[in-house]
């Protein structure tokens, strides 16, 4: 027996692996399925299965390409509703691969069709349960993301429910050295409080995950219904595409046209601009928000939060690389059929400039400024940095520039500078006629 654990950083994703007797068993997999064809042919394996724990709301999974490409089976529950060949898999299904079994059990909360799989080794003797997103490492997953999509929705109050039966009754019968594998780690929204670790056990969890302890079905649902993390636009969109199966990766990312250059770009177009804020700011396209594509930045969540399902853009980046690099991580979240097309700037001349804030005049003269903190929710309650800052999160900064005034410079700042790049560069466009100006990482100075 042999389980591996693939992690995407940006998105805090984690699928598995899992191989016996020359048979691959795939849980969750990411929309590009490369190196599960690696692993499997690493491993002298054939792939049999690939099993969903719910319509993925973050990410854009490769199961129905997988499936088309090695006639492996999906597995789904049944009331997923998948519009893709399937096999359902609920409370008391098994799977057969290689010397293991894997067995479906129904841990709605998350969604109405989430699944948990367990695994049981050659002995029958439970090893491991794979969790989705029903059970993280220290958290739950969050019940407020079916309310409008997918086969079945639900009201958060509902789903929150029966995440509370859930984890009091579907996970009880399990051993405490049974292996937890969640299929999101620390950085996901879809939880709030997740831990970084990769793994852990029935055990450690039931005595320090928060969810376990002793308290009425009020009380879990006054924990898990508050503070949840913004819902992207995005979300609604994966789950439909997911529940219908997205297109083939390599095909679809190829589709997107590569533009010669910058200038082929038609005026009026909205334009994601990967670049390092400082490159950006030196010059770039008018109407181009900066979202920036940084390793382990979080890239894909920004794009897919501040532009909608519905949105056609081009892409600029600085070299023929990076805007590889960015079509493909764009694809993460379905979004590639949106580029119109895409192009680097290679050293080129752009015609707009952004000017650089004078710290120590802005700080020597706050009021001579309106300041927008474009953190979230729950980092404003911790606390404001400038007591008479007007708060609006990145999200909707699109949907509320009317709420700015307009009598006075302004000033964007996040708690580190990543945000108020993109954030800047969105007032730019919308407060064409008003001075905006980028606090960036100067934001350190004022905490």
């Amino acid at each position: 027996m042999k389980i591996e654990r693939f992690f995407d950083i940006n998105l805090a994703h984690a699928s598995y692996a899992i191989v016996s007797n020359n048979e691959m068993a795939l849980i969750d997999p990411a929309r590009n399925p490369q190196p599960y064809y690696e692993f499997a042919i690493a491993n002298d394996a054939k792939i049999t299965a690939v099993i969903e724990t719910h319509p993925h709301a973050d990410f854009v999974s490769s199961h129905f390409e997988i499936q088309n490409k090695t006639n492996a089976s999906i597995y789904v529950s049944k009331l997923l509703g998948a519009e893709y060949p399937h096999k359902s898999f609920d409370d008391g299904d098994e799977i057969k691969v290689g010397k293991l079994t894997l067995k479906a059990i129904n841990t709605p909360g998350h969604s109405p069709d989430s699944i948990s799989i367990l695994l049981l080794d050659e002995e029958g003797r439970e090893h491991a349960i794979f969790t989705g997103d029903t059970l993280f490492i220290g958290d739950v997953g969050r019940p407020d993301l079916r309310e409008s999509v997918g086969n079945l929705t639900a009201k958060r109050e509902a789903l929150a429910r029966q995440m509370y039966d859930s984890i009091q009754n579907k996970f009880s019968d399990l051993k405490d050295e049974t292996v937890v594998y969640p299929a999101h780690g620390a950085g996901s929204l879809c939880g709030k409080n997740l831990s970084s670790d990769a793994s852990s056990t029935m055990g450690k969890e039931r005595r320090e995950n928060w969810a376990f302890q002793q308290q009425s079905e009020e009380e879990f649902l006054h924990t898990i219904l508050q503070d949840q993390p913004f819902v992207p636009k995005y979300f609604g969109f994966n789950v439909n595409l997911n529940k219908r199966g997205a297109a083939a990766y390599e095909n679809s990312i190829h589709q997107v046209e590569r533009l010669k250059e910058v200038a082929d770009i038609p005026s009026g177009s909205l334009v994601i601009d990967v670049r390092n804020e400082a490159d950006f700011k030196k010059g770039h396209l008018p109407n181009s928000f900066n979202i920036m594509l940084t390793e382990r930045g979080k890239f894909e969540t920004w794009l897919g939060a501040i532009v909608g399902p519905d949105e056609e853009f081009y892409l600029v980046a600085d070299d023929e690389a990076q805007v590889e690099e960015a079509i493909a991580r764009t694809a993460k979240i379905g979004y590639e059929k949106l580029i119109v097309g895409a192009a680097a700037v290679n050293e080129k001349e752009l015609p707009v400039k952004t000017d650089t804030l004078e710290v120590e005049k802005f700080a020597n003269d706050l009021d001579g400024y309106s300041i927008v903190d474009i953190r979230n929710e729950g980092e404003v309650r911790n606390g404001n940095i400038f007591k008479n800052a007007i708060t609006i999160p990145l999200h909707s900064l699109r949907e509320r520039v009317y709420e700015i005034p307009t009598d006075k410079p302004v000033v964007v700042h996040c708690a580190a500078g990543y945000r108020s790049a993109a954030g800047s560069s969105i007032l730019e466009n919308e407060l064409k006629d008003l001075q905006v100006y980028d606090l960036g990482e100067a934001i350190k100075d004022f905490k």
